[in-house]
């Protein structure tokens, strides 16, 4: 197997065999972050081809500084950002399915999620309200903070802590009623 810096200098001589090779090493980890920024399967796989056009079109500015991997994410949390860029504006906007808004930054409870299978924590990722969803990601899973995300998506930080505030809560009520689901199954084959 070649090292990143062999398979990128080979993607770069134009070495179509590299490039899948490319391709197959790294769409699984990528298409990973897609699935968490869109809200299905379909959507994510449109999203990967258009994140795996532009790094193959912006390959020769990785640099080989820096992990090559991170460099990929980065790229690949950009292009969902562009892939919902054209309704970015629409995505703050409050409605009344909104949870209420409290005076505070402070942390929803904790809920013990610890026997929920990843695929359905996914998936309640993908039901939030797409600006939730975008905020939430660049906050938990990419460590931006409030002011970076505000000045990436061109929102004042207020939204963006309210987006992330109302993102934890929402979760939160989907992962209770998902255990208390759970419990009532439980419960219920037990008598049987």
């Amino acid at each position: 197997m070649r090292s990143d810096d062999r398979l990128i200098k080979d993607c770069l001589s134009g070495n179509k065999q590299a490039q899948y090779e490319l391709y197959q090493r790294f769409s699984g980890v990528l298409f990973g972050i897609c699935l968490r920024y869109v809200r299905n399967r379909a959507e994510a796989e449109d999203l990967l081809q258009e994140a795996f056009i532009k790094i193959f079109s912006r390959l020769d500015s990785f640099g080989f500084k820096g992990s090559f991997e991170g460099w990929l994410k980065r790229l690949v949390v950009n292009q969902a950002i562009n892939f919902r860029r054209d309704n970015l504006k629409q995505l703050f906007v409050s409605t009344r399915a909104d949870l209420p808004e409290t005076e505070n930054d402070e942390e929803p409870d904790t809920v013990d999620i610890v026997s929920l299978p990843q695929q359905k924590l996914l998936q309640m990722v993908q039901s939030l309200p797409d600006g939730y969803r975008l905020v939430f990601n660049l906050y938990v899973f990419e460590e931006q903070s409030h002011q970076q995300i505000a000045s990436l998506l061109g929102i004042s930080e207020s939204t963006s802590k309210t987006q992330l505030m109302k993102a934890r809560n929402k979760l939160k009520i989907l992962i209770e009623a998902k255990m208390a689901e759970h419990n009532i199954r439980q419960s219920h084959e037990r008598r049987t």
